[in-house]
């Protein structure tokens, strides 16, 4: 007696297991795996977190990070020497000059010792954003002694070096952050 194999119903299995295992959180309708693959390792999501803008608290993006080990501690988070990825999928259209002054806020705010000495990288950071709209997404990735890799709205930017501005840029986030939502979601709290 032969046995039969349906394709279609291995196929619908396969996707169920998949998808069951593929989205690990969501906030706003935006979903996040559970883990991404940087140069052959694991990451893992640390949180998702809503910034928000104007004493109207606009939704503008939501804030993925993920990183080699989770915590809820930002200066555990900072201290590490690993990469990690921090993505800003915007539910909201943003001008590239808005987005620019808040990364030159951001490292006053975080960093005003460091500012001479990131200006330069700053400004090329500055130099490679665009117009967002709603639906794309900023991808910040850090790999330790390479640097911080910018890629907007899935095309690479280009990298900026130094291991001090990849900590002070997660430091706008996990630092004195633009709204308070924003660092407790992306420390493991809710989302928005």
């Amino acid at each position: 007696m032969k046995h039969r194999v349906s394709w279609l119903g291995v196929a619908a299995a396969s996707s169920a297991i998949v998808a069951g295992s593929a989205v690990a959180k969501e906030c706003k309708g935006i979903d996040f795996p559970a883990q991404i693959q940087v140069d052959g390792g694991a990451l893992n999501l640390n949180g998702l977190g809503m910034r928000q803008a104007t004493v109207f608290k606009v939704n503008v993006y939501v804030a993925a990070l993920y990183v080699a080990k989770t915590s809820a501690d930002a200066n555990a988070i900072l201290g590490q020497r690993t990469p990690y990825e921090l993505i800003l999928h915007f539910v909201r259209d943003v001008g590239a000059g808005d987005i620019n002054k808040s990364w030159g806020e951001g490292i006053e705010r975080n960093a005003p010792e460091q500012v001479s000495a990131l200006r330069d990288r700053l400004a090329m950071l500055t130099g490679w954003m665009t117009d967002i709209k709603s639906g794309q997404r900023l991808q910040f990735l850090f790999r330790p002694g390479a640097g911080l890799q910018v890629s907007v709205n899935g095309a690479v930017r280009g990298t900026i070096t130094g291991d001090d501005f990849g900590r002070t840029f997660l430091s706008i986030w996990l630092g004195v952050p633009p709204n308070p939502e924003v660092k407790a979601g992306l420390l493991g709290g809710a989302c928005g």
